[in-house]
């Protein structure tokens, strides 16, 4: 099976990913090995040029079944990954986490998204990732939480920190002494989900987020493009954020209108927040 997935795809290795693809840190104290999932190519050689200084990057992903071949094949001791990238079956981030568990029993993963809307955070946690991220974190924190995700640590933006913990409370679970930014509690945060998601709503199919029927006529670009709109950023500023031109953000936005028969950004702020997506 993944020979045939190895062929193409957005599978990608770094020169030194074959070495030490059997997992795990040799003895004397060597880097931490690292892959990136992300589909957009100039943000994800912008992480790898910050991450080299600190850890081996072994390996890089764009879609699903590429990124799956590539942590098979080079078992990464910690992925970075992103919650929307397209392939498979359409469960983004999610979808890998689950697929690659067979294949890397002891890759850590680290969910690093624009998006912060409950569904994204509650369907890769509820696959098993140890933290969730987003994008306007800085380089220095992004290394940091790189390394306590390896050393078994729950780590969370300070935004999501709190939403977590509640959900964490709100099922039983709990982190124990405030895990949620990443304090303590090596296995809490795969544990206090469960396979209904407290906290998140109910899930879909193999713990993906449900469909919604609107959502679903967007691209994955304009949906990051509509909430980032929908949360008040401004149209530069949405274009800093995904690493995009203001020209392309306004096509985007302007298709999101489009599609949803929508006449403005106040309009767009209502619908997200009517569906929660905000």
């Amino acid at each position: 099976m993944m020979d045939a997935m190895t062929e193409g795809y957005g599978m990608m290795m770094d020169n030194d990913a074959t070495t030490g693809a059997a997992g795990g840190n040799p003895a004397g104290g060597a880097r931490i090995r690292v892959a990136v999932v992300d589909d957009h190519e100039m943000f994800r050689a912008g992480v790898t040029a910050t991450l080299r200084t600190e850890f081996d990057i072994v390996g890089q992903g764009a879609d699903v079944d590429g990124s799956i071949a590539m942590i098979a094949h080079t078992k990464p001791d910690v992925v970075l990954l992103d919650v929307h990238v397209p392939g498979g079956a359409g469960g983004g981030g999610a979808e890998i986490l689950l697929k690659s568990k067979a294949y890397s029993p002891d890759s850590a993963f680290l969910a690093l998204s624009v998006s912060d809307a409950p569904q994204d955070v509650g369907a890769v946690i509820r696959a098993g990732a140890r933290g969730y991220v987003t994008k306007t974190i800085t380089g220095a924190d992004l290394i940091s939480s790189i390394k306590q995700v390896h050393e078994g640590y729950a780590v969370f933006s300070p935004k999501l920190a709190g939403f977590v913990l509640s959900a964490f409370q709100g099922a039983g679970g709990g982190f124990g002494g405030g895990a949620a930014s990443g304090a303590s509690g090596a296995d809490a945060a795969g544990a206090g989900f469960g396979a209904g998601g407290a906290g998140f709503g109910p899930a879909g199919a193999a713990g993906y987020p449900p469909h919604d029927e609107e959502l679903d006529r967007l691209s994955r670009r304009e949906q990051d493009v509509m909430r980032l709109i929908a949360r008040g950023y401004t149209y530069k500023e949405v274009a800093a954020e995904l690493f995009i031109s203001v020209k392309t953000v306004e096509t985007h936005m302007s298709a999101v209108l489009r599609k949803l028969q929508l006449s403005n950004r106040t309009e767009l702020t209502r619908w997200a927040a009517d569906r929660r997506i905000v």
